[in-house]
């Protein structure tokens, strides 16, 4: 093609160009030809986590096994946090004691974590259960009692006095004990057992 034919061709790409740069910027574009990026949904708050109160009115009102064990491995967590970093270290320290059958030093560990957050029951509960392995039942009785002071509602330290009353014969204690926990765990089978095994004879006794 000849030279000077090229010049026409470039002039009409020019002034396309040219128009092209000079159109309105499209809906929604940000100024200087830059679209602007689709508006982020907003984002809903996290669902605020259930409170104690309202898992043990879940877990009493549950009529389903597995629905409520996992409620009551949710309440077990929540009972479970001293709020001490060091208490948390000395209960760990004392389960492994435990683990390693060293119960007199689990027992030396427990006794620094009450004393230093005596309003824990759980730090009460699992002292009581030290005290229970190294046969010691009148001081593991008394731990499980000032852990329900603190926490009326602490079904597996319940059960634990009840299992101790019964061992120490004293079937009508432990009875009692064990339908306050089923009270407040109806699905635990292990209570419902214990309530039908020592009800017979003790309400008959009573009669």
């Amino acid at each position: 093609m000849p030279r000077q034919n090229a010049y026409p061709i470039l002039l009409a790409a020019l002034l396309l160009s040219g128009q092209a740069a000079a159109a309105p910027p499209e809906a929604g574009a940000r100024p200087g030809g830059n679209r602007s990026a689709p508006e982020k949904q907003a984002t809903k708050p996290a669902p605020k986590p259930p409170s104690l109160d309202d898992l043990f009115a879940r877990l009493k009102a549950s009529e389903d096994p597995a629905e409520a064990k996992g409620v009551a491995k949710l309440i077990e967590q929540r009972l479970d946090r001293s709020g001490s970093a060091t208490v948390d270290l000395l209960t760990d320290r004392a389960r492994q004691a435990m683990t390693g059958h060293d119960f007199a030093l689990a027992a030396e560990l427990m006794d620094r974590a009450t004393a230093l957050e005596p309003t824990w029951s759980e730090g009460w509960n699992r002292r009581a259960t030290v005290f229970w392995l190294l046969s010691d039942k009148g001081e593991a009785v008394s731990d499980l009692q000032r852990a329900l002071v603190l926490e009326p509602r602490h079904f597996e330290a319940w059960s634990a006095l009840g299992k101790i009353y019964e061992s120490m014969e004293d079937k009508s204690r432990a009875l009692a004990a064990y339908r306050r926990a089923l009270t407040l765990y109806p699905t635990m089978d292990k209570l419902r057992e214990a309530v039908d095994r020592l009800a017979p004879e003790v309400d008959g006794r009573d009669l």
